[in-house]
């Protein structure tokens, strides 16, 4: 017998005053048994930096032609890509030729310089894409408010991230490696 998905849900109140972008979104995430918290709650983090209506979900860790986040506009064309993880160079190029802005999240940090150093010179051709670095702090205290259901309060302002729940107040980090 498959194991199903562990569903949580979250509501999400976002403040981005970076973009000017205020709004509440109700998610329910789908926690497929092969992934952890610290993955899922990394796609709620990059759902959080990229709040938008049209920002969907993808299928999941088993479709390879789909990321983990995207936008599409109303022709179909993807605006954005966002990947999580360590993508290897085939994956990164697929997502660069079909998307206007690919950003990558990666949340390894004791295997992202070998990762990164592997890759960087393949793909620095790729002007759409970002790769962006969470130190283990940072992933550590993202983890520790993953719950079954969520309320987090997340406020941007100079590219500076705060999300608060009732218990504790997490600051995020991230690394450009990318420039």
């Amino acid at each position: 017998m498959a194991c199903s998905a562990t569903i949580y849900k979250a509501q999400i109140n976002i403040a981005d005053m970076d973009r000017g972008y205020y709004a509440d979104h109700p998610l329910t995430i789908a926690c497929h048994p092969s992934e952890n918290e610290q993955r899922m709650m990394v796609r709620v983090l990059a759902f959080i930096l990229h709040a938008d209506p049209a920002l969907q979900f993808g299928k999941g860790l088993s479709t390879q032609e789909e990321p983990a986040l995207w936008i599409k506009n109303d022709t179909g064309e993807i605006e954005l890509w966002i990947e999580l993880g360590q993508p290897d160079e085939k994956r990164i190029r697929h997502a660069c030729q079909r998307a206007k802005q690919v950003v990558i999240y990666t949340y390894q940090p004791k295997s992202t310089s070998l990762w990164w150093s592997q890759l960087q010179g393949k793909v620095s051709r790729f002007n759409n894409l970002q790769v962006k670095q969470l130190d283990q702090t940072t992933v550590d205290s993202l983890t520790s408010l993953a719950q079954r259901g969520m309320k987090l309060q997340c406020t941007l302002q100079d590219a500076e991230l705060w999300i608060n729940d009732d218990n504790q107040q997490v600051h995020i980090t991230l690394h450009n490696l990318t420039h």
